[in-house]
């Protein structure tokens, strides 16, 4: 089924606009995810099947689209709420460090499961807090506990290595 994507956007761009805005509460992200959204129906690979109306359909892509936005301003909060390491940085930017990645690695390697493997895969695996519990067949708030505890621990040894 071919689409009129001119006409489409013509005819629902204030709809979209307005369910994102309503989502959201930010007019620039919602301009922004609006755009996002037509563009995405234009270029994706799943066309429209017409088993609603295209609206509903422009309105499921945004919503989508939302929820990863959601998830990447999560994660960025996440990461930097971690906290700070000597010389003011966190541990995530410590890993950019090649000096203090070496540090983390080294303490990681001496450090007790779970807290290892729950602080790899947050930080280099880059999974979220709800992934990672899904893995341990643990919940999200278990992932984000054990995470929040590995972290102080290889704080506190960083501090140890430099007091």
């Amino acid at each position: 089924m071919a689409l009129d994507y001119e006409g489409l956007y013509n005819a629902c761009y204030m709809q979209v606009y307005s369910f994102l805005l309503t989502m959201s509460r930010d007019r620039s992200l919602a301009e922004e995810l609006t755009e996002q959204t037509f563009y995405k129906a234009m270029t994706t690979d799943s066309e429209y099947r017409g088993e609603g109306s295209e609206l509903t359909w422009l309105c499921a892509i945004a919503k989508n689209l939302y929820a990863d936005e959601q998830r990447r301003r999560t994660r960025q909060a996440d990461m930097d709420a971690a906290g700070d390491v000597t010389g003011g940085q966190t541990v995530e930017d410590g890993a950019l460090d090649r000096d203090m990645a070496f540090r983390i690695h080294l303490i990681l390697h001496d450090m007790a499961e779970p807290y290892k493997e729950v602080f790899q895969l947050r930080v280099f695996g880059e999974l979220s807090f709800r992934e990672i519990g899904r893995i341990f067949g643990k919940t999200e708030t278990w992932a984000r506990v054990t995470y929040h505890r590995a972290r102080l621990k290889i704080q506190e040894r960083m501090e140890g290595e430099d007091g």
